[in-house]
């Protein structure tokens, strides 16, 4: 079974449940009564309480989550996040945590959320591994010539800000990161056909270094 925050791959480690499961009963019915409930005053407030009932026990109040398996938001271009929420019902995206939530959500609500998100200023991690990182570094701006893959700043940017069709990945987690290369690979996630063949061309200590230099920008 695959979930957005279970990770089970030696490239990774040891396999990591976060509280987020647990809680998932608990926000569902928090999420009910938001919309059910009172009308708020703007779209704007409305997203900030359901930020606040569902999304903030993992992805942080500001969007900077602290789980390092639970992606930030905080940045990201707000038609990304709204096309993302739409993967999970869809099930191009699978997550036993997502898919229920964004079902459960008005889809009005999905580009207030987007706007909440983005509105967030974004933290950076830190680099663990100095070498690593630079191997991530070369790669990222440079690509694999032998191995066909290309340059990850060609989408995402030279400085991995992202836009509306890729995400910022500036920051972000590392474990997170890692996780979603291996299931663009292994077909979890199936939103784009580029991510696919890219992985799969991918050596496992090539992911784990892209993903080192990432997590330090």
């Amino acid at each position: 079974m695959n979930k957005i925050d279970h990770i089970d791959h030696p490239a990774v480690g040891k396999s990591t449940t976060v509280l987020c499961e647990r809680m998932l009963a608990l926000w569902m019915a928090a999420l009910s009564f938001l919309l059910t409930g009172p009308a708020f005053g703007d779209s704007a407030d409305r997203a900030k309480a359901i930020v606040t009932a569902t999304c903030a026990t993992c992805h942080g109040m500001d969007g900077n989550s602290v789980v390092p398996t639970v992606p930030k938001l905080a940045g990201r271009h707000p038609e990304y996040i709204v096309r993302e929420l739409n993967a999970f019902i869809s099930g191009k995206r699978k997550s036993d945590i997502m898919a229920p939530i964004a079902a459960a959500l008005d889809p009005d609500d999905f580009k207030p959320l987007g706007v909440y998100f983005g509105g967030q200023t974004p933290t950076k991690g830190t680099v663990s591994d100095a070498k690593a990182a630079e191997a991530g570094r070369k790669l990222y701006l440079e690509g694999n010539e032998q191995s066909g893959v290309p340059a990850c700043e060609g989408c995402h940017g030279t400085d991995a800000q992202g836009g509306k069709r890729f995400p910022r990945l500036a920051g972000q987690h590392r474990e997170y990161l890692i996780e979603q290369i291996y299931n663009f690979r292994t077909n979890v996630r199936n939103t784009t056909r580029v991510m696919r063949e890219v992985s799969t061309r991918m050596t496992d200590a090539e992911i784990k270094a892209v993903a080192e230099f990432l997590t330090g920008l």
